[in-house]
């Protein structure tokens, strides 16, 4: 699913479904919106959580005019222009899909699909709706010191880049006595630190350095039972997964992702080395990016600022 057309610069009605982590976000970008980039102030219409009584509870903390226990409900709402999806992974596409059959467009969150079956079904479903315009959540790819990084990748500052470096961090699964859980099933959530964590690598990766054209990789299940109220429940998918690749340009990389990495917290880090230079990044440092120039003694510390597109509409400090 790409951003297929523009949004009309007008008020827009809104239905979140999904109160969870990125429900809650879902719901302060949409109320500070216009605060931050200008344009209407956009109406929340319509939320939708698994019962009644959760559903009216977050309406009122998130201020939704209504709430439903149905998705069904606010997708068809004729209120709405715009369905934000964050419930689980394995509810996106029926979800996705009926919100563009209404005519709606969508904003849903990573990753898109349990497979790439239904993510193909979805992208068709969302070419038949040219009119309707659809964003995954990479929310990662708008740091302003990425958007730094990748023009200077792309304008050529550091020669031709030869080499890539990545790994994406955590550790909320590292306890063993964490509850078993839907994100630890394939019909659930799919994919495990992948599909939760390595899709953001994923897409840094390749909006810096381009497809990738053949790997080698292997996957790692650490902690394989869980407790839950009726007993241990097996994890069916990965804790943590490395590859090795090889890019269409040629160069090469590695890529590694856990969710059992203790003492990280959103390790997002990745390094490019370049003909003529490297780049550092790390989300943990979301603000500096450390540049090396050919000629130059070592790694260079730059701090972003109202140069970087997005910095200025937050601070103008400095302009």
């Amino acid at each position: 699913m790409t951003q297929s057309s523009r949004l009309p610069d007008r008020a827009l009605g809104i239905a979140l479904i999904g109160t969870g982590f990125m429900g809650k976000c879902h719901a302060m970008a949409w109320r500070n919106v216009s605060a931050v980039f200008g344009g209407a102030h956009h109406r929340l219409e319509i939320l939708s959580d698994v019962t009644t009584e959760s559903a009216e509870a977050f309406a009122r903390q998130f201020g939704f005019a209504r709430a439903t226990a149905r998705w069904e409900d606010a997708v068809n709402d004729p209120a709405v222009d715009i369905v934000s999806i964050t419930a689980p992974n394995g509810m996106h596409r029926p979800m996705a899909e009926a919100a563009l059959k209404a005519g709606k467009h969508v904003w849903l969150e990573k990753p898109m699909a349990l497979t790439l079956a239904d993510a193909e079904a979805m992208a068709a479903t969302a070419a038949a709706h040219p009119a309707q315009a659809t964003m995954l959540g990479y929310n990662y790819l708008r740091s302003p010191a990425f958007q730094a990084a990748r023009n200077m990748v792309h304008g050529g500052a550091i020669g031709t880049p030869l080499a890539f470096r990545g790994v994406y961090d955590e550790d909320y699964s590292a306890d063993p006595l964490l509850p078993w859980s839907w994100r630890m099933t394939h019909e659930g959530g799919g994919l495990g630190a992948l599909g939760d964590l390595g899709c953001h690598l994923v897409s840094h990766m390749l909006a810096l350095m381009g497809p990738v054209s053949e790997l080698v990789a292997q996957t790692q299940v650490a902690v394989p039972m869980r407790p839950s109220p009726e007993g241990p429940k097996a994890v069916e998918n990965e804790d943590s997964a490395l590859a090795m690749l090889r890019f269409a340009s040629g160069a090469q990389g590695s890529f590694a992702t856990s969710r059992v990495a203790r003492g990280r917290k959103c390790r997002l880090q990745w390094e490019i080395h370049g003909s003529e230079g490297t780049i550092v990044f790390d989300q943990e440092n979301m603000n500096e990016l450390w540049v090396h120039r050919k000629g130059e003694a070592g790694l260079v510390r730059h701090l972003t600022g109202p140069d970087q597109p997005d910095f200025a509409v937050f601070c103008r400090a400095g302009t």
